[in-house]
């Protein structure tokens, strides 16, 4: 499975025209992609069907995922943390008239700046932006809203110090949930919206409506479903999935930006990424649905040594800068 699409409406151009972007993926996985999902298939997924979903106590669960985040940055990059807990993420020659707001993923449940440190600086490298990784307030402790206020809030912040088509909003998987949210409380406040959004192996249908079926026709080598399903419930809390802030899929998104969709093609969360694209175009959006094959979930974080990683991630500043400041009328 390979593919690309895109799609349309700005008055009678299509946004895909007018930014005539060239994008050819891989027919097939590197290597190194059947090696990192053969070895994912052995050890995390077999070890998430013997460990119950919640039974290992989040904290050791957040302190491994911090420690396999403390990586070295990319030489150049610049750091700097807020008194919110927040960092700052630049590269060498990033821009200062702009921003990418960037959720970070971990199943609402774990991840912080501190691990998504990485992907920030080749992301803001690509982009020539500067990148805000948010400190949101994870689940269960902060259920629904809690992160999404954050989001919103951060948002907020930013428009006091940048122009709104110069500000990216994005995340990773549960990231790309809070992005969605983030857009569509954007709309609903009258907010000016961002000029482009990138959504990497987003988690958005927190029912998991489809994952058992996915995974039962094409096992998932990472992300087992019901560990999946647990996360969301965790983050909902006492709030229903159908709730019009975490259905993200069938909220209204006419006036969103341009939105950049990566996924890859072994994840049982594939199917979420294909129906936000749906959606969008049936708004009249622009969407990139690049859908990457033998690529595990969130994949770009094994960049440098994964090679469709490093070409992900370059596509990612070749979308911002082709569409940031172009947004489709509502």
């Amino acid at each position: 499975m390979i593919y690309s699409e895109r799609s349309h409406v700005k008055g009678d151009e299509t946004v895909g025209e007018a930014i005539a972007m060239a994008v050819e993926l891989p027919a097939t996985p590197s290597v190194a992609s059947r090696l990192l999902a053969r070895l994912m298939a052995a050890s995390l997924r077999t070890l998430g069907g013997v460990v119950k979903p919640g039974s290992t106590p989040l904290r050791i669960v957040r302190e491994a995922f911090d420690a396999i985040g403390r990586t070295p940055l990319p030489l150049g990059t610049k750091i700097k943390k807020t008194e919110d807990g927040d960092l700052w993420i630049a590269a060498k020659d990033a821009a200062e008239d702009g921003v990418l707001l960037y959720l970070h993923g971990g199943g609402f449940v774990c991840g912080s700046p501190r691990t998504h440190r990485q992907l920030a600086a080749r992301i803001s490298a690509s982009t020539g932006l500067p990148v805000l990784l948010l400190d949101y307030r994870l689940a269960p402790e902060h259920p629904f809203p809690a992160a999404a206020e954050d989001a919103l809030a951060a948002y907020r912040r930013l428009l006091g110090s940048y122009a709104p088509e110069r500000i990216v909003v994005g995340g990773d998987s549960a990231g790309g949930h809070l992005t969605a949210c983030l857009l569509a409380d954007i709309a609903r406040e009258r907010l000016p919206m961002p000029g482009a959004a990138i959504m990497l192996s987003p988690f958005l249908d927190l029912t998991g409506s489809e994952l058992a079926d996915r995974d039962a026709a094409f096992r998932d080598p990472f992300v087992p479903p019901e560990y999946a399903l647990w996360c969301g419930k965790a983050y909902a809390g006492p709030t229903l999935l159908t709730h019009h802030r975490l259905d993200v899929l069938t909220v209204r998104k006419h006036g969103w930006p341009p939105v950049l969709i990566q996924v890859g093609d072994t994840e049982c969360l594939l199917g979420d990424s294909e129906r936000m694209a749906r959606s969008l175009r049936r708004a009249g959006g622009y969407c990139d649905l690049q859908v990457w094959p033998g690529q595990v979930h969130v994949f770009h974080w094994f960049a440098p040594l994964l090679p469709e990683a490093n070409a992900a991630i370059k596509q990612i500043g070749e979308f911002v800068r082709a569409v940031s400041g172009q947004t489709v009328a509502a």
